[in-house]
């Protein structure tokens, strides 16, 4: 294997959950001149709607590759993405939600690295964000550049001095400039999911922190979010019906 295709493209695997974040980070990775190999997890999630919402993305944006890889993650509990728990709807506190769910981006990293080095690839894409985001400990740069290091010093590519170079492209940017980026590259934002607890009508709930990071970024800057939701969600500033 090789970490180029046929056609001299640098191969890259991005962490694809099917939300807006990814969608985008992605983007970013093929606009950077990528080939896409994208993995998905389908770990037993309150809102596997995003996995179909992933596949479409994978698509779209012509991965070589689309892994979605199962690990049921309802065996461990603890959050309420993965266990009976009610989703809050009360609004983004400062306190980490019970969204939470135990070392996730630890334990997909580490399978995105073991996909990347399977695949010979050596640049992986996740779409982190430190700024809008709901105060999870696995969303921070330092975070991040641990677990590069992490990834150099355990893996046959690290130590051989070909290590991993974790891009995380969203890492520094707000939910408003997220979408901008969405929008500039023509992604058509309706493909992705962000909703924690789906409705059964199908519509995104509108009020989990999740929605109204989502619904707040689209009205700050100014664009139209492709998500449906219910109209009697609660109201979001400076968004119009």
């Amino acid at each position: 294997m090789t970490n180029l295709q046929s056609n001299g493209q640098p191969k890259a695997v991005v962490l694809l959950s099917g939300g807006l974040d990814s969608m985008v980070t992605a983007g970013i990775a093929r606009e950077r001149g990528f080939a896409l190999y994208a993995l998905s997890i389908d770990y037993g999630q309150r809102h596997r709607r995003e996995l179909l919402a992933a596949s479409k993305i994978a698509e779209l944006l012509g991965a070589d590759r689309h892994v979605v890889l199962p690990l049921d993650l309802r065996a461990f509990g603890g959050s309420a993405l993965t266990d009976d728990i009610a989703v809050p709807k009360g609004g983004v506190g400062n306190d980490i939600p019970v969204t939470y769910v135990p070392a996730r981006n630890l334990i997909f990293l580490a399978l995105t690295t073991a996909f990347a080095e399977s695949c010979d690839a050596r640049d992986i894409f996740i779409g982190v964000n430190a700024l809008d985001y709901s105060g999870y400990p696995d969303c921070r740069p330092e975070f991040i550049d641990s677990f590069a290091e992490t990834a150099r010093l355990g893996t046959k590519a690290g130590i051989e001095g070909a290590p991993f170079v974790i891009h995380a492209p969203l890492q520094m940017l707000g939910k408003a400039e997220i979408a901008q980026e969405a929008d500039r590259m023509g992604l058509d934002s309706g493909l992705s999911w962000s909703c924690y607890d789906p409705r059964p009508d199908g519509l995104a709930c509108g009020g989990c922190d999740s929605c109204r990071l989502r619904r707040q970024g689209f009205a700050d800057a100014g664009l139209v979010d492709g998500a449906a939701y219910p109209v009697n969600s609660p109201p979001i500033r400076g968004e119009t019906a």
